[in-house]
């Protein structure tokens, strides 16, 4: 009998060894199968694409930079204004900078630059100019092609009324497809996003606070985000940048523009630029 047992146990084992063998051969035919499906997909959009071209294809310098702030010792923060110029807010903007003394970056929509150049004539010599496209579409639903032209048109028009070359983009909404990407390195751009931005909407009734939250959460080498156009809710911090001015100055903070940011980076010990 014990003979028996151990028979019977001994063709237990090779049954369920068969058994489990059959699973793991069910599990890769599985995930043949699915490897298959995924290669029968639809086709990546082109605008994630970041290599645009199945030949050789090398753009501008070979690399683009994304920068939402600078690794920098130095109490130095770039304010800088999406969307306009328009005539809503941007006379406001200029005129407050203009008497704190303020250096800044406008990412300009070439569309609205070409539509409103007189509100930027005679009022950029102490700023920058960025390229936020022709006309704030976004860039990560577009293909290479159609991103370029956003890019080109508005750096024309940006280079022929403001007299200088922009040297950065920051693409509408932050949002960076790889064709972004692609048309910006055929262009000699970087990119530059934020490390702060001015909550607006969550302190529209309360300015005071707004101001507090800037002043307190600005770090050596911050990129802060505002607009001058857009919402209403928007003007809680344009009419505020006085008082943000004054506090981040108080604490030992000087307004510089993005290039001059990012250059002050470069420079500082133990960056990648630096080493």
């Amino acid at each position: 009998m014990a003979d028996t047992g151990a028979e019977e146990h001994g063709r237990r084992s090779v049954l369920r060894a068969v058994a489990l063998g059959g699973a793991g051969a069910a599990v890769g035919l599985a995930a043949g199968a699915a490897i298959d499906s995924a290669e029968a997909a639809p086709a990546t959009p082109h605008s994630a694409m970041a290599v645009p071209s199945a030949g050789p294809w090398r753009p501008g310098e070979g690399h683009v930079d994304v920068t939402w702030a600078v690794n920098t010792s130095q109490k130095l923060v770039a304010l800088t204004f999406d969307d306009g110029p328009m005539p809503n807010w941007t006379p406001m903007v200029h005129d407050i900078l203009d008497e704190e003394k303020v250096k800044a970056t406008f990412f300009l929509v070439g569309q609205r630059l070409v539509r409103n150049a007189r509100l930027v004539h005679g009022r950029m010599d102490r700023h920058e100019a960025g390229n936020h496209t022709w006309a704030h579409r976004n860039l990560a639903q577009l293909d290479h092609r159609a991103a370029l032209s956003q890019m080109r048109r508005a750096h024309a028009a940006i280079s022929e009324i403001t007299g200088r070359e922009p040297r950065h983009l920051r693409p509408p909404y932050g949002n960076i497809g790889g064709t972004t990407l692609s048309a910006a390195g055929v262009l000699g751009y970087n990119l530059v996003l934020w490390s702060i931005k001015m909550l607006e909407k969550t302190y529209e009734k309360h300015p005071p606070k707004l101001v507090d939250y800037i002043v307190n959460s600005t770090a050596p080498g911050t990129i802060l985000l505002a607009h001058d156009t857009g919402h209403q809710d928007r003007l809680v911090a344009l009419r505020n940048l006085s008082p943000m001015i004054r506090g981040l100055r108080a604490k030992g903070f000087e307004f510089v523009t993005v290039s001059e940011l990012i250059q002050a980076g470069a420079a500082a010990p133990g960056t990648r630029a630096a080493q």
